[in-house]
């Protein structure tokens, strides 16, 4: 089978909820990630399970709901935060971790540290 040319990537579970007085509650998410899926996008960020306990419950419950899409976490390049990553999505049937790297000294110093 040949690969896609156009693989669609939605960051809005993790990213749209860092809009000022932008949250999402666990169903919300669900509810967002169902709606992302019928619209035929190929990998749906999922959330930051590192970040909270709800953001880890949210993750864990799209993980659970959404069907065949890629359900993906984020992580930073810290191995609590993939573990989490990994534990929050094994019961996607595709998953995902976004390990990400700082570059710039400050954000090393202050994020990995």
């Amino acid at each position: 089978m040949d690969e896609p040319i156009l693989t669609i990537f939605d960051t809005t579970l993790r990213d749209g909820e860092q809009t000022p007085g932008v949250t999402f509650d666990v169903a919300r998410k669900v509810e967002i990630a169902k709606a992302l899926a019928d619209l035929g996008v190929d990998v749906i960020e999922a959330g930051y399970p590192a970040s909270s306990a709800s953001d880890f419950a949210a993750v864990e419950e799209v993980s659970r709901q959404v069907g065949e899409v890629t359900i993906c976490a984020f992580a930073r390049a810290l191995p609590r935060d993939i573990e989490m990553a990994a534990q929050a999505t094994r019961q996607a049937r595709k998953r995902r971790v976004q390990i990400v790297v700082p570059v710039s000294d400050r954000h090393i110093e202050r994020r990995l540290a």
